[in-house]
């Protein structure tokens, strides 16, 4: 494996903080995204790496593996154990002392399936690296299971994104991860979701709430109103008298139950009464003759 310099990809020094490398992660993808760069290959293989340096070095374990083993740092902690285990067998052997670079040679040659300076020997599976991948939605993109295709790694992989999932939730991918040394099993994908919001309702896991506004004549007589839900409208039978701050739970209105198909939660719905401004003369001499009734 070729080695590259992710810090470079990003434009940033090796002394920055995850705020550094989060901010100049957003502002590159950005830039090069698929989205506004289309048919255009160059921005395409930049996005990609910008993807997967942003994939090691936000990532604090990966980004110190990376640090110290560069091209190999995928295979840090084989490369220890392998290590340990060559210091023990010297151990009986009487030889002391610290492994030279032939040593740190021998290791790897043997880790990628090269032929060890001292004779080879038989060779290791190693499992794949697991990739980790961010995917972008917004909250109608989840109301409903559908399949979509992500680019991790320059490879297509089309997955199912079940109704329901939750911002910030995590779901593996088995064996889509980094390909397997020496005919080792491959590594997962690890995909976490960030859901924006931007419609009129607040989610709490399957449950909706939102505020609805009732003028003063509706909440003070009733009557029929029609409301929006996330997927349509219901008409709703306002009671005589209704008070600010009323609740009313629509069962079933709610959001899809995740990987519970057919199963929602419920819409809970607080009344807002919005009082008339710029009255007329005529109104409000009725409002003091409703004023005078009253007392």
């Amino acid at each position: 494996m070729a080695y590259i310099d992710y810090y470079k990809i990003l434009g940033i020094s090796k002394n920055a903080s995850e705020n550094d490398i989060k901010k100049a992660y957003r502002k590159l993808a950005r830039k090069y995204h698929p989205d506004l760069n289309p048919n255009d290959v160059a921005a395409e293989k930049k996005f990609k790496e910008i993807n997967e340096a942003n994939e090691v070095l936000s990532n604090p374990e990966n980004r110190k593996k990376y640090d110290q083993y560069g091209e190999h740092w995928q295979h840090a902690e084989e490369y220890e154990k392998a290590k340990q285990q060559e210091q023990h067998q010297r151990s009986y052997q009487g030889t002391y002392g610290g492994y030279s670079e032939e040593d740190f040679s021998d290791i790897f040659g043997n880790m990628f399936g090269g032929a060890s300076s001292r004779g080879g020997g038989r060779q290791i599976k190693f499992r794949g690296q697991d990739f980790n991948a961010e995917l972008q939605l917004d909250l109608k993109d989840v109301y409903s299971t559908h399949k979509r295709t992500l680019t991790v790694n320059n490879k297509n992989i089309r997955i199912t994104i079940p109704a329901g999932v939750e911002n910030g939730q995590v779901i593996k991918i088995k064996g889509h991860g980094g390909k397997g040394i020496n005919g080792g099993p491959n590594g997962d994908l690890y995909i976490k979701f960030s859901i924006s919001n931007h419609s009129k309702f607040k989610r709490d896991k399957e449950n909706l709430y939102a505020t609805v506004d009732l003028d003063l004549y509706m909440a003070l007589l009733g009557g029929e109103l029609m409301v929006d839900t996330f997927n349509g409208k219901v008409k709703l039978n306002i009671k005589p008298e209704t008070q600010p701050g009323t609740k009313v739970k629509l069962k079933g209105k709610g959001f899809p139950k995740y990987k519970k198909q057919g199963e929602f939660g419920d819409l809970f719905i607080t009344y807002q009464i919005i009082l008339p401004t710029k009255l007329s003369n005529k109104e409000k001499e009725l409002i003091k003759q409703l004023q005078n009734l009253r007392s």
